[in-house]
C-alpha cells in the first residue's frame, strides 16, 4: 500500500517542480476612429520582421513559464492606426524597397521592451503590462527625421482560476494606450508633418532632433486622448 501511495506521488511532486506554462496569443485589437483631423502627409509605414512576430519568453518567480505571442497585432495594429490619422498610408513589408513609392514620411515602428507582473508579483489581484514602442521617421529622401520612444501601460483585474484572460486584456489596454499617446502627441513630439514642404535640407547630425517626450501622458493629456479616441489603458475593458 505504502508502494503504491509513493507511486502515486511520483508524478504530482514532478508537476509541482516543474511548475507550469501558460501561452498567451495576443489578437488585433480594434481602435474608434480618432475624433481628429488627418495630418496631410502621405505615409510610408515599414512594418520589419521582428515587429511583426514579436514573442516574449519570461519565468516568473522561478516556477511559471509565460509565453506571450503578439504575433500580427503590432502590425494591425499600427497599420489601422496610421491609416485613420494621416491623409494616405503605404504598408511596406520587410523586403519592399521604399525607393519605388512616393511618400513624404517613412515611420518604422519597433518594440524596444515588453513587461508584464502577475498578481504573485505585485501582491495585487491585477495582471499589468507596459510596452515600450519605438517611431524612428525618415524623410523621402531616407534621411533620419524623428526618434520617438512611446511608453504604454494596460492593467486588468484578474478573473478566474487562470490568468491568461486577464494578461491577455491587459495586453490590448497597453496597446490603445500607445494609439491614444501617438493620436495626441506624435505632431507635437515629432513635427512629422513638416515634411509634407519635402525632405530635409540637410540631414540630421544623429541626435540633433531626438524626441524626448515623458515616459507617460501628463493628466490632461490622458484626459484629453481618452476623451478623442477612448482608446486610454487604464483600468479594464
Amino acid at each position: 500500500m505504502l508502494r503504491i501511495r509513493n507511486a502515486l506521488l511520483v508524478p504530482v511532486l514532478a508537476l509541482l517542480v516543474s511548475g507550469c506554462s501558460t501561452s498567451v496569443a495576443i489578437d488585433p485589437p480594434t481602435i474608434p476612429v480618432p475624433i481628429v483631423d488627418k495630418f496631410p502627409v502621405t505615409v510610408a509605414v515599414r512594418i520589419p520582421q521582428q515587429f511583426e512576430s514579436f514573442i516574449h519568453e519570461e519565468e516568473v518567480l522561478g516556477r511559471e513559464d509565460w509565453t506571450i505571442n503578439l504575433g500580427r497585432s503590432n502590425a494591425a495594429l499600427f497599420t489601422q492606426l496610421f491609416g485613420h490619422i494621416f491623409e494616405k498610408t503605404i504598408i511596406l513589408g520587410p523586403d519592399d524597397d521604399a525607393r519605388n513609392y512616393t511618400f513624404d514620411a517613412l515611420i518604422e515602428p519597433s518594440i524596444d521592451g515588453f513587461e508584464f507582473s502577475t498578481p504573485a508579483q505585485s501582491q495585487t489581484d491585477a495582471f499589468a503590462v507596459w510596452i515600450r514602442y519605438r517611431m524612428l521617421i525618415f524623410d523621402s529622401a531616407g534621411n533620419k527625421y524623428a526618434n520617438w520612444p512611446v511608453s504604454a501601460y494596460g492593467k486588468s483585474q484578474k478573473e478566474g482560476l487562470g490568468g491568461s484572460d486577464s494578461l491577455h486584456r491587459a495586453a490590448i489596454l497597453a496597446m490603445r494606450d500607445a494609439a491614444a499617446l501617438i493620436v495626441t502627441q506624435m505632431e507635437k513630439a515629432t513635427g512629422l508633418s513638416a515634411l509634407a514642404d519635402g525632405p530635409l535640407d540637410k540631414p540630421l547630425v544623429e541626435g540633433e532632433r531626438e524626441a524626448v517626450v515623458a515616459e507617460s501622458l501628463a493628466e490632461r493629456d490622458t484626459i484629453r486622448a481618452i476623451a478623442l479616441t477612448g482608446l486610454g489603458g487604464f483600468g479594464n475593458e
